[in-house]
């Protein structure tokens, strides 16, 4: 009889980790490791789950994050930290498989790695592939703005939003960050290799999950003149055989709804515009590519197994 993976989630009843639970109890290679809720915070249970584990899933704040790795003497566990504490730190893997075969083969390899932001994963699946075939210049002043649903806010937002004395304010869309300092920045920078940060404007929404990540440009600014036709077959060539990842133009009826992929794992990229100026436009859900569905995706590759077991 084969051998389960032994797995266990450090954060397990936050909106990640209730998330994973509800994956990985139907994924028929992993035994779930589920810590009695009297000593989810005990120190000394928790080592003795971050040890015990052939892989563990981090659904913590950075600093505990942070603790969390110190915690593990094991040399053999595997780590995926869905926070951001480790996202641009050095040893540690950028969990995006389908940018390259060299990420794809990194996670594989890893004993750290970092599963990338929801807005991040928006940003980076339309401006790497463009740095990467020198269309985007790294120094373009890029803009993003980001929608996503109020779940991304996890467990205080979704109650705050779905409270029945919530303030009027919550029935429009609320435009965050308005620093323009937002923490998913330094990985969107990092893994594309851009040379500035985009301004970037996220905002909350009153529904669930979903989300649309928007990258406008001009294409007189990009190092040759490209088209949406053009664009689409560049960026289906970019990501053909990847079995998450789809490409096409804009919807036929000329709207385009955040929330299209909700309940999947899948992202599709929207290629929108005209000769002079291009939208484009990642559409997935927040909480699947952007989130759990991610982690899960980048636990199969690092434990060798069907690397779309529970998510297609």
């Amino acid at each position: 009889m084969k051998m389960k993976y032994r797995v266990y989630i450090d954060g397990q009843e936050g909106t990640t980790g209730l998330q994973l639970q509800k994956r990985l109890s139907r994924h028929k290679d992993i035994e779930l490791m589920l810590i009695s809720e009297e000593h989810r915070k005990d120190i000394k249970a928790r080592r003795e789950y971050l040890n015990g584990a052939d892989l563990v899933f981090l659904c913590l704040p950075d600093a505990a994050a942070r603790e969390a790795v110190s915690l593990i003497e094991n040399e053999k566990v595997k780590v995926i930290d869905a926070s951001t504490a480790h996202r641009t730190a050095p040893n540690w893997v950028y969990g995006f498989p389908e940018l390259s075969p060299g990420h794809r083969e990194a996670i594989a390899a890893a004993k750290r790695i970092a599963n990338p932001g929801c807005h991040a994963t928006g940003f980076i699946s339309i401006v790497y592939p463009l740095v990467k075939l020198g269309i985007l210049p790294k120094d373009y002043p890029l803009a993003c703005h980001s929608i996503t649903g109020y779940s991304g806010g996890g467990k205080s937002m979704i109650a705050a939003y779905e409270a029945k004395d919530r303030p009027y304010q919550y029935d429009s869309p609320r435009q965050y960050a308005l620093t323009l300092t937002h923490k998913h920045l330094p990985e969107m920078m990092a893994v594309t290799g851009i040379e500035r940060a985009p301004v970037f404007s996220p905002i909350v929404c009153d529904f669930f999950s979903g989300m649309a990540v928007g990258v406008p440009l001009h294409t007189s600014l990009l190092t040759r003149k490209l088209g949406p036709s053009e664009l689409i077959e560049i960026l289906s060539g970019y990501y053909e055989g990847k079995a998450l990842i789809s490409v096409q133009g804009a919807p036929e009826d000329g709207y385009l709804a955040a929330n299209e992929l909700r309940d999947t794992c899948l992202l599709r990229i929207y290629v929108c515009g005209n000769s002079e100026q291009l939208m484009l436009i990642s559409v997935f859900d927040n909480l699947g590519k952007g989130a759990s569905g991610a982690a899960v995706q980048n636990m199969n590759i690092a434990l060798g197994l069907n690397e779309f077991e529970t998510l297609i």
